[in-house]
């Protein structure tokens, strides 16, 4: 007896099924921030006020001063809409859901979730679509020109040390997200290490790193962002006391410089604080170029570099406490900007980051079923797609397209850690 044909429910709740298995970025980051974005006929455009942790400074003795609380919150607009367009005959829908899910259904949503994942991962690079800005820290290995190599174990616990001093805390869950060759690399310099045996053996007969290594759950994904960075010497601060969210640099006369978005830099003298105790880490406050385009300087200039974090200074007092408080000192004037790896050179930007740090936000498209146009919307897991349907009968084919309709943001800057590998 022939198959019934597939109808468009059980179509949309396959591919949701798909959507949500077929990328390991997506499956990692949180999609569930909050009931009300899931608001029935939304539509692009609305934006959602989120607040953020607030930050209070510790006291001692008896006596009290009481502390108002300022009230932090950024932005997450529902303005992305991704969408994938198809069409398949009626033989195609005949066929059962697993043939016709490999066959057509597969692809698609794998395109979808693909672009779905890169385009929240840009957020590393630059907060173009809200959030607070763009990943505070960097790590990598380094040959002897300080030319970026592949990492070791040693930078993925460089990386999860400064997750630790940024806040994120002891039992929190935390995802290493590399690029396939990334993995291979690593996969190969972890096997001398002193790992248990059931581990080294699941790395050898599956070729993955395994879940719960150094600290992290390990992650493959082909979406991992590939950086290129712009070029900062001769660059030195323009004015002491500085504060706030923009920098302002002198070029020196060899040439002009330019940062691309997501460039890493220290300022000399500039030390980052333990965001829990107030003390001075002992390392650079690292700073990311907080634009969305290249910003270049001519030789002998002058210019503002927008920079995440703000400068929020705590004091010379070891350990004092600032509410928000980011480093020891302003930088002094004359103060040279380092960046974080070499001039020109391209990476692959892996990640080292808490789930919390990004949210996905989708919301319900509106439904229509006029003008012979069948829809269907399905949610599960913090994700709500839309399928919309038409026949041709000129053509006998099902024209038909899926859509997401989503915000995205990353949230705790301060949660993710670059982590660069050789191109």
């Amino acid at each position: 007896m022939a198959n019934s044909l597939l109808t468009i429910k059980m179509i949309t709740r396959e591919a949701l099924r798909l959507y949500r298995n077929s990328n390991s970025f997506l499956k990692n980051v949180d999609t569930q921030y909050d009931s009300s974005f899931a608001k029935t006929g939304a539509k692009i455009g609305n934006t959602l006020n989120i607040r953020l942790p607030n930050d209070y400074v510790v006291g001692t003795g008896p006596t009290i001063t009481p502390q108002g609380t300022t009230e932090r919150q950024t932005s997450l607009s529902i303005t992305n809409q991704f969408n994938v367009a198809m069409s398949f005959s009626s033989a195609d829908m005949a066929l059962s859901l697993d043939d016709f899910s490999r066959r057509i259904l597969a692809p698609a949503v794998n395109r979808m979730a693909g672009q779905v994942a890169m385009t929240l991962m840009s957020t590393v690079d630059a907060a173009t679509m809200g959030g607070q800005g763009p990943a505070q820290h960097f790590v990598h290995n380094t040959d002897g020109s300080g030319n970026t190599i592949s990492p070791t174990a040693a930078t993925v616990l460089q990386g999860g040390a400064i997750l630790t001093n940024n806040g994120v805390p002891e039992g929190t869950r935390r995802v290493a997200m590399v690029d396939p060759m990334t993995e291979a690399r690593l996969v190969t310099g972890f096997s001398g290490l002193f790992n248990p045996q059931s581990k080294i053996g699941d790395q050898f007969e599956t070729g993955l790193l395994s879940k719960n290594t150094l600290g992290f759950d390990w992650y493959r994904d082909q979406t991992i962002l590939k950086h290129s960075t712009g070029t900062l010497t001769g660059v030195t601060v323009n004015g002491a006391s500085q504060t706030g969210t923009a920098l302002a640099v002198t070029v020196g006369s060899s040439g002009s410089v330019s940062l691309n978005p997501g460039d890493v830099f220290t300022i000399a003298g500039v030390y980052g604080v333990n965001y829990i105790t107030g003390a001075s880490t002992g390392t650079l406050r690292q700073f990311t170029y907080n634009g969305t385009e290249t910003l270049t300087i001519a030789a002998s200039g002058s210019g503002s570099i927008p920079i995440y974090p703000a400068l929020i200074p705590t004091g010379s007092t070891p350990g004092a406490q600032v509410a928000y408080g980011t480093v020891t000192a302003s930088p002094a004037t004359g103060a040279a900007l380092t960046l974080a790896n070499t001039a020109g050179e391209s990476y692959r930007a892996n990640l080292l980051y808490v789930p919390e740090a990004f949210t996905m936000a989708t919301a319900d498209l509106p439904m229509d079923n006029r003008q012979g146009v069948e829809m269907h919307r399905e949610s599960y897991d913090g994700v709500s797609m839309r399928m919309a349907q038409q026949y041709n009968v000129m053509t006998d084919q099902f024209i038909t397209r899926l859509d997401v309709l989503c915000g995205m943001a990353l949230l705790r800057p301060e949660w993710v850690v670059r982590m660069a590998d050789a191109i």
